[in-house]
């Protein structure tokens, strides 16, 4: 049981270190990781009394 813990442990570990590779390295091969930036506007109707 403890071998299986521990091999998890090991697993999450080396994804999070991909992660944080990829996140760094990522834009270099074409990944985009931006937010679009477009305007966007929407009439609002009050209901006034």
């Amino acid at each position: 049981m403890g071998r299986l813990i521990k091999f998890l442990i090991y697993i999450l570990c080396l994804g999070f270190i991909g992660l944080v590779a990829y996140a760094y390295v990522g834009p270099f091969f074409g990944a985009d990781f931006s937010a679009p930036k477009s305007e966007i506007r929407e009439p609002v109707v009050l209901d006034v009394n």
